[in-house]
């Protein structure tokens, strides 16, 4: 069969086939008198060999590689093609997300896109000092809270993670761009929206997705989202059970019980939480070891009010001298 003709029945363009020819990927088992191609069926089962390694990705050059050396274990091209095929694969995901961060922010022209953009940009930037500035710029049209929150996840500077939390509370976009990452598999990503929330200004707290999104968040396996979101939730005047429990568990366990004791307190103040907060609190004593017993001593000398006082007048009897000290000393200060 002639060009024209291996061309219909493969789908090849005769221009490439032209250019198999003079690369000795694909060359005619013939020639026609008049000097035209004359190709074969082994040279048309050729050709479908050659279109099936591209479909990997394979260039030209490693194409004609494997062929000429079919015994050569694939092994090591096809552990670069994956890693080509990976990077690719990141390159368009970053190019995807950027879209569609791009995309949120809602630009109405094009001053207001190269406006996203440059701040994308320097959220990137290897410069923290940049990065920090890109997150303090109050210039920055459209809601570009995601962006803020995935940049936030990123940061490994202290002071750039400060400036990107306080440009999400100052926008008001922490709720809405971290609930899903609250609820989440990833523990670190709910690490840091538990840390966000714990920022967000009073006009975000008094929402109802807010409130929704803590108490949903208040028993997530891991203490540090648990001390987090409890913390906030006192912030922003939650006073449920749910709450007053995740704080006592935090103390008895020992995980940021002072935390956790401080803001026992700020619930306790109000005189009609007073006589619970504490009882609650004072429940834990029965049967728990002196570390434990030690632990609560010191919350309840944060609690205002005569139960608090009663329990510390009982622990300065307690068998263990660690707990009696505590209690005596916190009586003292009282």
């Amino acid at each position: 069969m002639r060009i024209g003709e291996l061309s219909r029945r493969s789908g090849v363009s005769a221009r490439m086939l032209r250019h198999y020819d003079e690369l000795g990927l694909v060359r005619p088992g013939d020639r026609s008198s008049a000097g035209y191609r004359e190709y074969s069926e082994t040279d048309l089962a050729r050709l479908f060999q050659v279109e099936t390694l591209r479909t990997l990705g394979l260039s030209l050059r490693e194409i004609g590689q494997a062929l000429e050396q079919p015994a050569a274990s694939p092994a090591a091209l096809l552990a670069a093609l994956i890693a080509r095929t990976r990077e690719r694969i990141a390159r368009e995901q970053a190019l995807l997300t950027r879209l569609r961060q791009l995309d949120d922010a809602g630009p109405d022209d094009w001053e207001q896109v190269l406006s996203v953009l440059e701040l994308l940009s320097g959220l990137t930037s290897p410069s923290a000092g940049r990065r920090q500035l890109a997150a303090l710029d109050p210039a920055t049209v459209g809601d570009v809270s995601d962006a803020l929150v995935e940049a936030l996840h990123r940061e490994t500077d202290p002071n750039v993670a400060g400036a990107l939390r306080w440009a999400l509370a100052r926008r008001g976009g922490a709720v809405t761009a971290v609930v899903e990452d609250l609820v989440g598999p990833d523990a670190e990503r709910r690490r840091t929206a538990a840390g966000l929330l714990v920022e967000v200004p009073p006009a975000v707290a008094a929402d109802h997705s807010y409130r929704a999104a803590l108490l949903a968040a208040l028993d997530d396996p891991d203490p540090l989202v648990r001390r987090d979101v409890a913390t906030a939730a006192v912030a922003a005047g939650m006073d449920d059970d749910a709450v007053v429990d995740v704080l006592v568990a935090l103390i008895v366990d020992g995980v940021a019980d002072v935390a956790a004791a401080e803001s026992l307190a700020v619930l306790a103040d109000d005189p009609d939480r007073t006589a619970a907060v504490t009882g609650r609190l004072v429940a834990e004593l029965s049967g728990a070891r002196p570390p434990v017993r030690s632990r609560v001593a010191q919350a309840l000398g944060e609690l205002p009010g005569a139960a608090a006082t009663d329990a510390l007048s009982d622990l300065r009897n307690d068998p263990d001298d660690a707990v009696r000290y505590t209690a005596r000393y916190l009586l003292d200060q009282r």
